[in-house]
């Protein structure tokens, strides 16, 4: 089988997608994108309301969506541009954004990345779905997942999220490897002093769905779901409460909300 490294156009894509992520991480420091103090404070409650859980998203949907796993009225939406660093894995990604995110608003924070890990193509797009798709397509993403995969066996992928969550006080945060490669995708693009790591624990909550890349099929959903199968059904021929059911975001969501009703 060809590694699928040595198409032209994935190489292209890999290039594209740095040098994009790079710019705007850039652009967004010369803005002022980070121009507040940088308060190295824990920030313990001072009221004893529980304080509203703010989810980082312009997708009205995920709100909805997060709101089926949490008491009615615990979260709303919070539309924040936080930076994008370059990472091979989702992880760092929604660490790093959970903590500018704090910065931010000073409220418990949560951020999600996710992607779709395909295996034949070494889990390209991965955190790059996003970009991939507007770019290469998801169609052409099926075909040559396909073309790149043994002839005998389908082609295996997962759809995968990461949630994070930080609201500025103490509690066990994640595994020490991903706060350090938290550190090191930060540096890597340019954040020289990211003590934030050190100060701002943040908890980590994965969900992965299984399935397999298939000819596009159905009309529902959005981004990969007419190509990715599950159990024999694409999550476009899915109804959305079908698809949240079992959808890797729905699965982070479960294992945030019975964490999050002790905290």
């Amino acid at each position: 089988m060809e590694d699928f490294r040595s198409l032209p156009v994935i190489n292209l894509l890999f290039a594209d997608a740095q040098i994009v992520v790079a710019r705007r991480s850039r652009a967004r420091r010369s803005s002022g994108g980070e121009a507040q103090p940088r308060d190295r404070r824990l920030f313990p409650p001072t009221d004893p309301t529980p304080a509203m859980l703010r989810y980082v998203t312009t997708n009205a949907g995920k709100v909805r969506e997060a709101r089926d796993y949490l008491d009615d009225g615990s979260v709303s939406q919070l539309d924040f541009d936080y930076t994008e660093i370059q990472a091979p894995e989702l992880e760092p990604i929604a660490a790093r954004g959970a903590r500018e995110a704090y910065r931010h608003a000073g409220e418990p924070v949560l951020v999600d990345d996710a992607g779709l890990f395909i295996d034949a193509l070494d889990d390209f797009p991965g955190p790059y779905s996003s970009y991939v798709e507007g770019t290469l397509g998801v169609e052409r993403v099926g075909r040559l997942a396909r073309d790149a995969d043994e002839a005998d066996r389908p082609a295996r992928a997962a759809f995968r999220c990461v949630l994070a969550y930080c609201d500025g006080d103490s509690f066990d945060a994640s595994p020490d490897p991903i706060d350090r490669g938290d550190r090191a995708a930060a540096a890597a693009a340019g954040h020289e002093d990211d003590a934030d790591a050190a100060t701002l624990p943040v908890k980590l909550f994965e969900g992965v769905v299984r399935g397999r890349i298939v000819e596009p099929r159905g009309d529902g959903g959005f981004g990969y779901d007419p190509i990715f199968e599950h159990e024999g059904t694409t999550f476009a021929e899915m109804t959305a409460a079908e698809k949240n059911a079992v959808s890797h975001r729905g699965r982070a969501l479960a294992k945030f909300a019975e964490w999050y009703a002790t905290r």
